[in-house]
């Protein structure tokens, strides 16, 4: 089968792009940058030269790739995971998703493609008890941030579906962790715990709906080859409050303790979005992946099992 892949360079799109050589896909991934197109040339996949913010030539790459599948990966999220560098990022990642992502699916829909998959996210259902399912409403009353992107993943996705003939999936992954994520030993979180700087706020009830980079990858092979029209969850088996899986995520990195604040100093030092991660959000079910997509999703590796009372064991 022959695949387009905008944002194949990013944490998720270098995963993906394997797993979809190794099951046998021709592949054209869109960059703009003639070094990145000599570097996909020599992992055999055929570069697609192309601004996405220019609709025209987005169209003529797609076109002269032939594509039965595009997938959409494009975001532009920093190396740092803070307030202010995430609020740095905000307007450009806004525009690369709604603009970039409009030509794109402008390009698939001129060329006839049959099915269309575009990342979106897991995290921002309606605050609430119990598991979300695709069908659960977003939080659009959360925090400003939270609120706002999740208006904004609703408009991509209403586009996406408008389109009577193409295949529409968006695929809602969870919080990535693995190589070249923000949650690997190496990565900016990982940093902050080890020096007590990503505390648990109030009662550290936010749920987080984990992934590894990897199963995106294979869930994502997955739904492009066999996916139905819709929304997936696509997440682990393992949804954690923050009282229990930052705890064991320093002692898996060898850290001191989180530190914990109250919602009050949240408040005042990082924002309500803070608040809203680290009190409000809401895990999701992976039920619909599993079922339809056959998705097996590894468990979160700094966590064995649950013991009595909801504690957590933590990895060796």
């Amino acid at each position: 089968m022959k695949i387009f892949i905008a944002g194949g360079t990013g944490a998720i799109g270098r995963p993906l792009i394997a797993e979809l050589l190794a099951k046998g896909h021709a592949i054209a991934a869109l960059t703009r940058s003639p070094e990145k197109a000599q570097a996909l040339v020599e992992q055999g996949v055929e570069p697609a030269v192309a601004d996405v913010f220019d609709s025209e030539a987005v169209k003529a790459v797609v076109r002269r790739a032939q594509p039965e599948v595009v997938i959409e990966q494009l975001t532009a999220l920093p190396r740092t995971y803070t307030r202010e560098s995430l609020s740095a990022a905000g307007a450009f990642n806004d525009r690369l998703r709604f603009e970039g992502g409009a030509n794109v699916l402008a390009a698939a829909q001129a060329a006839g493609v049959r099915r269309y998959l575009r990342q979106s996210i897991a995290f921002w259902a309606v605050p609430g008890r119990g598991l979300a399912d695709e069908a659960t409403p977003l939080a659009f009353d959360a925090s400003p941030y939270v609120a706002a992107d999740a208006r904004l993943i609703t408009e991509l996705e209403r586009r996406l579906q408008e389109h009577p003939i193409m295949e529409g999936i968006a695929l809602r992954y969870g919080f990535f962790y693995g190589p070249g994520t923000w949650f690997n030993p190496d990565g900016d979180v990982a940093r902050q715990v080890r020096q007590q700087q990503f505390p648990i706020v109030g009662n550290g009830e936010g749920v987080w709906s984990w992934l590894h980079i990897q199963d995106a990858a294979i869930a994502t092979a997955q739904a492009a080859a066999q996916g139905k029209p819709g929304i997936y969850l696509i997440a682990n088996d393992q949804p954690l409050a923050v009282r229990e899986w930052l705890p064991a995520f320093a002692r898996w990195l060898k850290a001191p303790p989180p530190p914990q604040v109250s919602v009050e100093d949240a408040l005042k030092a990082s924002g309500a979005d803070a608040v809203y991660y680290g009190t409000q959000m809401r895990g999701v079910s992976n039920a619909r992946a599993k079922r339809e997509l056959n998705f097996q999703p590894r468990s979160l590796e700094w966590i064995v099992d649950r013991g009595a009372y909801g504690k957590v064991t933590r990895a060796s």
